[in-house]
């Protein structure tokens, strides 16, 4: 299975900073000890004419000049910097390569994107680009595919997704949440299904399952996107849930699974994870990563 990175997707932040860097690199160095045959390649670099079909050309001039204002920079989380807009790009071409992969092969993932909360005239919550509403343009500008589903398992609301792409009916977004948690002012997926603080494995799957059946009902995509987001996680800072780590696995299963049974293909996206101990992260994602791949070779084998 392709999976993509980049050494770009790691940038320096301020001492004490609360975003977990280092799982991406962490994340990268699992996966390489887990492929004996490599499988990692590296991401594309999101030009400017992938971003504009998602993002304002306003919005692209002030991020790439480094002109976001005080309020906007506190909205987004990061402070400013060249390697941050290069980061940026990064994220968003890993998940044009992986939509692109999934096409031809049925599955691939991206080890970082997932940014949900970046929205077409602004970056909120750790986002830049908003890499789901990138690729998707992208692949539909080249035409190949009209439709796709949004299949967002991030304990945040997808609303930057939402927004972006809110009215068109090519895409349907299906996002799980915490009701209670950020954002706190929610925007309208095609479907939401916002779940109660400390809601556990039973109470997540059972409304992962019900409300995946109805996207993919309704959507009949050619492909989806998978936010396979590890902040449910029961001990996740920023989560209010408490799901299990077999729980996760399980929902990796559900949605994956779902997909395949109805020849979808799937590029799966890392989204958030803020573990209180980074590896419990770290192990969340690369289960996702681990799970695809066998579901991957699995249908090699059957062709």
């Amino acid at each position: 299975m392709k999976i993509f990175y980049s050494d770009h997707y790691v940038i320096p932040l301020p001492e004490g900073h609360r975003f977990p860097m280092q799982k991406y690199s962490m994340l990268r160095d699992r996966v390489a000890a887990s492929f004996a045959s490599g499988g990692l390649r590296e991401s594309r670099r999101a030009t400017d004419t992938d971003l504009l079909r998602a993002h304002s050309p306003s919005y692209l001039r002030r991020v790439v000049s480094g002109s976001l204002d005080e309020r906007e920079l506190r909205r987004l989380g990061f402070p400013w910097s060249e390697r941050l807009v290069e980061r940026s790009r990064r994220a968003s071409g890993g998940t044009i390569d992986a939509c692109l992969a999934a096409l031809e092969e049925g599955l691939a993932a991206n080890l970082a994107g997932g940014t949900h909360h970046a929205f077409r005239n602004r970056g909120e919550g750790f986002c830049v680009f908003n890499d789901t509403a990138v690729a998707v343009r992208a692949l539909q500008a080249a035409g190949l595919l009209e439709r796709v589903a949004v299949i967002d398992t991030d304990v945040h609301q997808g609303d930057g997704t939402a927004a972006i792409f809110a009215g068109d009916e090519s895409v349907f977004t299906f996002s799980i949440h915490g009701e209670r948690n950020y954002p706190f002012r929610k925007q309208r997926s095609d479907l939401d299904i916002g779940l109660p603080d400390g809601a556990d494995d039973t109470a997540f799957l059972e409304a992962l399952s019900r409300g995946l059946e109805k996207a993919l009902d309704a959507s009949r995509p050619q492909l989806a996107l998978y936010l396979a987001g590890a902040d449910p996680f029961e001990d996740d800072r920023l989560g209010r849930l408490a799901v299990s780590k077999e729980g996760l696995a399980e929902r990796d299963g559900i949605v994956l699974e779902g997909c395949r049974e109805r020849d979808i293909p799937v590029a799966v996206t890392m989204a958030g994870g803020y573990a209180r101990n980074i590896s419990d992260t770290v192990e969340i994602h690369l289960s996702t990563v681990l799970r695809a791949a066998a579901l991957h070779a699995a249908g090699q084998q059957e062709h």
